[in-house]
């Protein structure tokens, strides 16, 4: 196989080198490339490398002026769940992340002793790598991998998006023989020959006019047999608003509309689909040095109606910080969103993955327009607490990190956007290891994550987030190599390691940006190896793929401690009467839990071993044919439980009253009985409490059995 590389390419990599802007590079139509990328991302990177260490030609092709996607836009507090998942060139960039911090020029504005940081991330004394750092230090990284490989990055670069018909997603910059892609072209006319081609863009313009399936937004629970995808009111307990916050523009008055960014359409039909997608935001660098710190200043389209729901949000009792300022070297900060009311512009992307060019720019200037509008209220409006609003006011934009004048990066992160339906779908089930991929490129190791997706009204005119699932307890897991790629009879020659294959649930765990840098690789080594095959990208020999990506370097299989996702139980799969937790009245009991399973629904709930006799829940029961019951109650055991919770049955105008030893293990798999009771036609209740309790108190649900 002929891999030299044209005299057009190695100009384009001198021009590249000196500065000159690619725009003004000749079009490099005679070339064909062995692997062409559209996307500078992280995992495109990545993907480029790995092509030159395997002996092939690349050129990345990348939309906008700055490569490494989030990880030199500000994503400087790596998300992982597990570093030891992480192998390949992902481990090197933070391996060279740790090289460059242990260099004293890159010290500016604080010593290295001084710097504290590292949140979930922390680098421990013995480690090689290092997983927080400055976009700057990111992107001078990235760009000495693509110097000391000689890969060519056209910038400014956008694929051309003319539909080709009214019908249908291919786009004239694709094109197509069969079904193979043969070359993209990009707006400014530029073409791009490739025997192979990565879409490792966040979008995933290339996937969709390549006319290759796809979705967007959150299937239904029962698309793919799940508890966590669609609609998730009952999810919502994370950065939730406080309860009771008015939704209307004048308190009371429905005719007076609603307040800005509540969707009047919400929630929808719990578990159900939607076109709805999970929040973004500018993950934003700020620092407290004054000499490197830009003030937050109130935006031109200020609209103080956008802020007001914040505002009314801590008047109701909300004391929290509505930030994650997570410390980054050089007295910098990676911050992202926290509480019911913060960085994430929740309900105002839907539109952005299916947009055109301009259309994305005005969403993303939306965004950066609501966000910088947050900041200045949190730093100046009286009516935001006085800790919060001093502790934001000491914070600023860098002026050292990012193009723009006002501190403000370029890349907003999207969290999600177009996802393949390819020749597998990774889905809940993989994650939490009831399913397992056989021909695994690289492990996720993240719990299931998904922001809030939208803000709605509930039957008592108040407001309410929507789509925060936080589910995690299993162990790093397979993705699989047919997660990569389309199915055959769509596309031969086509992977996507970004906007890959998996229902909106399981993307939750995998989108992190060292696993998009794993994938990048596992991609790149499959399209060389389908090269030199000659054949399909789905009919590569996995062996030979496994055999590569292990000696390359990455880890294909868990072999650390193995942690099981505790068992979730349907209540509808349940016989008698099943009454959850979500369905009771309740005072206090507000932490909900899900590490020790089984338990039933979503969840159950604990009293935290605090405020004794103060916290009770109630379960309502009606009675539709008198007789004899046994009551049930659900409960997960261990050794810190009480072993005297109260349970209250009154029914017929009589209270019974029974004791329940919590770290006993039920004997009716999550359920023991309470006892069997007489209960007339009618209303009846169910209640549990913590009064002079030993431990902490679970509720979970109850059943009702007849005995007769």
């Amino acid at each position: 196989m002929n891999r030299t590389f044209a005299l057009s390419t190695s100009l384009l990599v001198l021009l590249w080198c000196v500065g000159v802007p690619a725009s003004a590079a000749p079009a490099a139509d005679d070339t064909i490339y062995d692997v062409v990328i559209y996307g500078g991302s992280s995992a495109g990177v990545a993907a480029a490398v790995q092509v030159k260490r395997m002996g092939g030609s690349v050129v990345v092709i990348e939309p906008g002026t700055r490569i490494g996607g989030l990880t030199t836009g500000g994503l400087g507090q790596t998300d992982i769940g597990n570093k030891a998942a992480i192998g390949g060139i992902a481990r090197e960039f933070y391996q060279r992340v740790r090289q460059y911090y242990q260099q004293p020029e890159h010290w500016k504005w604080q010593r290295p002793g001084e710097y504290r940081g590292g949140g979930q991330s922390r680098t421990a004394a013995n480690e090689d790598t290092m997983w927080t750092f400055e976009p700057s230090a990111a992107l001078s990284i990235m760009q000495a991998f693509v110097r000391e490989f000689d890969v060519p990055v056209i910038y400014n670069q956008r694929l051309d998006r003319t539909p080709v018909s009214d019908s249908g997603n291919e786009v004239r910059g694709v094109t197509l023989d069969g079904k193979r892609i043969v070359a993209i072209r990009t707006e400014s006319g530029q073409t791009y020959r490739g025997r192979m081609f990565i879409d490792a863009t966040y979008e995933g313009d290339l996937l969709a006019g390549a006319g290759v399936p796809y979705t967007v937004g959150r299937e239904s629970n029962a698309d793919y047999d799940e508890t966590l995808n669609g609609v998730q009111t009952r999810q919502a307990k994370h950065h939730q608003i406080v309860p009771g916050v008015d939704a209307y523009v004048i308190p009371g008055d429905a005719t007076s509309g609603l307040l800005p960014g509540i969707d009047p359409d919400g929630p929808g039909e719990e578990g159900g689909g939607d076109h709805r997608v999970q929040a973004f935001c500018f993950r934003m660098c700020l620092t407290d040095h004054p000499e490197n710190r830009i003030p937050f200043a109130k935006p031109e389209r200020y609209d103080p109606l956008d802020y007001e729901l914040m505002l009314r949000n801590f008047e109701s009792g909300e004391r929290g910080m509505p930030w994650i300022n997570s410390g980054m070297p050089n007295r910098k900060t990676d911050t992202n969103n926290r509480t019911g009311f913060s960085t994430d512009f929740i309900g105002q992307n839907y539109d952005y993955p299916e947009a055109s060019y301009a259309e994305r720019e005005a969403i993303i200037q939306r965004h950066r327009d609501y966000q910088q509008g947050l900041m200045w209220t949190l730093a100046n409006h009286p009516r935001v607490p006085e800790h919060i609003r001093n502790n934001v006011a000491r914070w600023g934009m860098c002026r050292d990190e990012f193009e723009r004048e006002d501190g403000w990066q370029q890349q907003l992160y999207i969290r999600e956007a177009r996802r393949m339906i390819g020749a597998t779908v990774m889905t809940q089930h993989h994650c939490q290891g009831r399913t397992v991929a056989e021909d695994a490129v690289g492990l996720a190791a993240y719990t299931m994550d998904s922001h809030n997706v939208q803000r709605y009204v509930d039957a008592e005119g108040h407001a309410r987030n929507e789509g925060d699932v936080q589910v995690g307890g299993f162990s790093p897991y397979a993705i699989a190599y047919g997660s990569l790629t389309p199915k055959a009879e769509h596309c031969e020659n086509l992977f996507v390691p970004v906007c890959l294959s998996a229902t909106h649930i399981a993307f939750g765990s995998i989108r992190m940006e060292p696993v998009f840098m794993v994938l990048g690789q596992s991609s790149a080594t499959a399209a060389m190896q389908a090269i030199d095959a000659d054949v399909p990208v789905q009919a590569i020999d996995y062996d030979g793929l496994k055999e590569r990506l292990l000696a390359d370097g990455q880890v294909l299989t868990w072999t650390g401690p193995v942690r099981k996702a505790a068992a979730s139980i349907d209540p509808k799969s349940l016989q008698g009467t099943v009454i959850d937790d979500e369905a009771a009245e309740r005072t206090g009991f507000h932490a909900t839990s899900q590490v020790v399973g089984p338990f039933v629904g979503v969840g159950y709930r604990h009293d935290g071993d605090t405020d004794k006799g103060h916290q009770s829940i109630r379960f309502p029961v009606t009675i539709e044919k008198a007789g004899r019951y046994e009551l049930r109650l659900a409960y997960s055991p261990n050794a810190n439980r009480a072993t005297n919770v109260p349970v209250i049955v009154r029914t017929g105008g009589e209270s019974v009253n029974s004791k329940v030893n919590q770290r006993r293990k039920p004997d009716h798999g999550a359920f023991a009985t309470v006892g069997k009771f007489e209960f007339p036609v009618g209303r009846a209740e169910v209640e549990i409490n913590n009064h002079e309790t030993d431990g902490h108190v679970i509720v979970d649900a109850i059943q009702l059995l007849p005995l007769e």
